[in-house]
């Protein structure tokens, strides 16, 4: 008589340290792992699959912005508009297509957000059955259309606060990655790492910065009536200036290359704040007449595209950023990435697109081919700008105050415990 064997997998949960349960998987070993593989590559491979559907529906909610009165039905733009509302019809098409596809987004991470397997069914409603998630999206992208103003212009009030969360957690995913940047070149004698490239990267970042301030200037605050671009500039400047002292600090002792990186991303933030800003011939040089859709127009407004696409893509693959726990064991039929954290920040990401196409007012909408311009635009990015800076100092400083506070506890239990003694 033969016998029959049977494979049990033992999975050990690092925080109870002990074993949670005990799971049957049958089948030879070889043909699961092939199986996990597989499933891990479909799974990744899915990612780009949502972003190309994200850029498909920003390129959407343009096309509704641009020329979606040339395309809906009149009555449909009288009874929401008025004869005169452009801007109104603009800035309701676009919140419209925004809502379709938070929709979506928000219905894959309600349906995927405790998948943790690659052997579970969520796993493969994320990452396969694309023609039901096709006939969703359609559904949820043309449901909006038929909605009352009052819903799309609340909708619009919450996008504002969708949105701003999203520029926070871009923040923080950003941040981590020049963390991870700074760790990864800092000199090292185990792994033969030597600090000129480190030292060659940081300078050629600093010296980016101060062209960048210096340029900003003569191209936005050319006169002393430009007393607001004036202070933009010299505050960026200062920024600069406090992350690399606080990161010399002899008990921060971080080197130059973080802040230096840091630094240059903290100028870019500066330049689109000012480039947001109204045409204005006293203070911008470059500022083109709103009539003008040349292709510097055009590649420029594509290229923001793109930028949003990979600003949501990148934060959504970055869930370790976002973990309280760090010392979770990874094993083979986990899944490579989080679904629900992925789902949520392309479900902000849609409030984010939507506030970039109206420039964060609900009453009025830009022009043709531009994208986030107009005041409101440049004190967002203003805001994001501080902070950026904000956030990376404390990054900096927090372990020092938490070490100082453990040293202050550990000397008051120390002369605690020589009081003790007799």
């Amino acid at each position: 008589m033969s016998e029959t064997t049977e494979v049990k997998v033992v999975k050990i949960n690092l925080r109870n340290s002990g074993v949670v349960s005990w799971e049957e998987l049958p089948g030879p070993l070889e043909q699961k792992h092939y199986d996990f593989s597989a499933e891990k590559k479909s799974s990744l491979n899915a990612r780009y699959w949502y972003g190309i559907i994200f850029l498909l529906i920003n390129l959407s909610a343009w096309f509704v912005r641009d020329y979606g009165q040339k395309v809906f039905p009149q009555p449909l733009y009288l009874k929401t508009c008025g004869h005169e509302g452009d801007d109104c019809f603009r800035t309701m098409g676009v919140l419209r297509v925004s809502l379709g596809c938070f929709i979506f987004f928000i219905l894959m991470f309600l349906t995927t957000c405790k998948t943790s397997k690659l052997y579970e069914v969520r796993n493969s409603w994320h990452s396969k059955w694309w023609s039901l998630k096709f006939i969703l999206l359609i559904m949820s992208l043309v449901a909006p259309f038929f909605l009352h103003p009052d819903i799309i212009q609340f909708y619009g009030e919450l996008a504002r606060v969708g949105a701003g969360i999203f520029l926070v957690l871009q923040l923080i995913s950003v941040i981590q990655f020049i963390t991870w940047l700074n760790k990864y070149w800092v000199p090292d004698e185990k792994e033969k790492r030597s600090c000129f490239l480190g030292l060659f990267l940081s300078t050629i970042f600093y010296l980016v910065s101060i062209s960048g301030i210096g340029l900003m200037y003569p191209l936005y605050a050319s006169k002393a009536s430009c007393s607001l671009n004036i202070f933009f500039i010299t505050w960026t400047g200062i920024l600069l200036l406090v992350m690399m002292a606080i990161s010399l600090h002899s008990k921060v002792n971080r080197g130059l290359l973080s802040s230096g990186i840091m630094a240059a991303y903290v100028v870019f933030l500066c330049w689109t704040a000012l480039r947001s800003e109204p045409a204005d011939p006293k203070c911008h040089s470059q500022k083109k007449a709103s009539g003008n859709n040349d292709w510097t127009t055009i590649l420029g407004f594509l290229i923001a595209i793109f930028a949003i696409v990979m600003a949501t893509f990148s934060t959504g693959i970055d869930s370790q950023s976002f973990q309280f726990r760090k010392d979770e064991v990874r094993m083979e039929d986990d899944i490579p990435y989080k679904y629900g954290f992925f789902h949520l920040i392309f479900s902000l990401g849609a409030m984010y697109f939507a506030m970039l196409f109206i420039s964060w007012n609900l009453d009025h909408t830009t022009r043709k081919w531009s994208i986030d311009v107009g005041w409101a635009s440049t004190w967002v990015k203003i805001v994001n700008e501080w902070l950026a800076a904000s956030i990376y100092s404390w990054k900096l400083i927090a372990p020092v105050l938490k070490d100082n506070k453990v040293m202050d506890h550990e000397d008051v239990a120390q002369q605690t415990d020589s009081s003790a003694l007799p």
